[in-house]
C-alpha cells in the first residue's frame, strides 16, 4: 500500500470526450504512482494508453473535455493554464514519445535539443550546458557522444534518437518518467540495449515509471504493477505476477494469449477474444 507522503500521481474518476463523439475516450481512469513506483499500462492499439499519458502531461487538443480528478504530489493538474503545466513539463514529469523523428526538431542539433531542457528549467545557460549534455548522452549509451550532439536527428539511427530522447527526458532528473512504446521501433538487439539503459537512468535519478506497451515480455522486465486498459476503461490491476500469471479478467487472460500485439491493427479484434467480444456486445462484461 502506497502511504500518502510518497504518493506523485493520482488519477481519480478521469474521463475524456471529445467534441462531436457520442461516448467518452477515457472513462472513469483511476490509477496511482508513488514514489520510485514502476507501472505499467497495456491494451491494444486504440485502447486508451497513449490518451492517458497525454491527458496526464496536459498535451490535448482544444476539443477534448476531461472530468475528474489528476493530482499531482497533492496539486490537481485539470485546469492547470498552459504556462503552469509548461513549468512540470520536462522538469517534475517527463515523456518518452514512441517515434523519436516526430519528437525531435529536424532542423536543430540534438545537442542543442537536450540543452534546451536545462535552459527552459533554468539548471544552466545554453552555453554552458555542454558537459552536462555530453555527460548525458555517455550515460544512455552514445559511445561518441561529441559527434551526436553535433548531428541532425537525420544523422543517428533510430536507437541513437532514442537514445537521444531518453536523455533529454531523464537530465533534469524527473519525479516521473512516461514512457509510450519507447522501444517499438526498435530491432531486438538495440531494443534490449534501451531498456537496461533506461532502467540504469531511472535507477540513477530515483524516478518513477510509467510504461505503456504492447509487449507484454517487455513490460513483465519494466514494471512492479500492471493496470489493462480496453476501451477507455482500466479493467484490471495488480501487481506484476498477479496480472500476468493470475488474471481475473477475459480481456486480460485474451492479451496474455496474443503473442503479437504490435501487429494488431487499431480497431481489429484478437482472435482469442472472440467470446469476450460477443459477452460485452451483449453488456455481459
Amino acid at each position: 500500500m502506497i502511504m500518502m507522503s510518497d504518493e506523485l500521481l493520482r488519477i481519480e474518476e478521469l474521463s475524456v470526450r471529445f467534441a462531436g463523439s457520442s461516448r467518452n475516450a477515457l472513462e472513469k481512469i483511476s490509477l496511482q504512482i508513488g514514489r520510485g513506483e514502476r507501472v505499467g499500462l497495456i491494451g491494444e492499439s486504440g485502447s486508451g494508453k497513449s490518451l492517458t499519458a497525454l491527458t496526464i502531461m496536459g498535451l490535448l487538443a482544444d476539443n477534448a473535455k476531461c472530468r475528474g480528478s489528476i493530482r499531482w504530489q497533492g496539486r490537481e493538474l485539470l485546469g492547470l493554464r498552459d504556462a503552469e503545466y509548461s513549468r512540470l513539463r520536462g522538469e517534475e514529469i517527463s515523456m518518452v514519445f514512441q517515434e523519436p523523428m516526430t519528437a525531435l526538431d529536424p532542423t536543430m542539433r540534438t545537442g542543442r535539443q537536450v540543452a534546451e531542457v536545462l535552459r527552459l528549467h533554468e539548471r544552466a545557460p545554453v552555453g554552458k550546458a555542454r558537459p552536462r549534455v555530453l555527460e548525458m548522452l555517455a550515460d544512455v549509451g552514445i559511445t561518441d557522444p561529441q559527434r551526436v550532439a553535433d548531428s541532425f536527428p537525420h544523422q543517428l539511427s533510430g536507437g541513437q534518437r532514442q537514445r537521444v530522447l531518453i536523455a533529454m527526458a531523464l537530465i533534469n532528473t524527473p519525479d516521473l518518467l512516461i514512457c509510450d512504446e519507447p522501444t517499438t521501433a526498435l530491432d531486438v538487439t538495440v531494443q534490449a540495449r534501451v531498456l537496461e539503459l533506461l532502467r540504469s537512468g531511472l535507477d540513477r535519478a530515483g524516478s518513477a515509471l510509467l510504461f505503456i506497451s504492447h509487449d507484454l515480455a517487455v513490460v513483465s522486465q519494466m514494471v512492479d504493477r500492471i493496470a489493462v486498459i480496453y476501451q477507455g476503461r482500466i479493467v484490471e490491476a495488480g501487481t506484476r505476477s498477479q496480472v500476468l500469471e493470475n488474471p481475473h479478467h477475459p480481456y486480460t487472460a485474451g492479451l496474455i494469449a496474443t503473442a503479437d500485439l504490435a501487429n494488431v491493427a487499431p480497431g481489429a479484434r484478437l482472435p482469442v477474444l472472440d467470446d469476450f467480444w460477443k459477452r460485452a456486445a451483449d453488456g455481459q462484461r
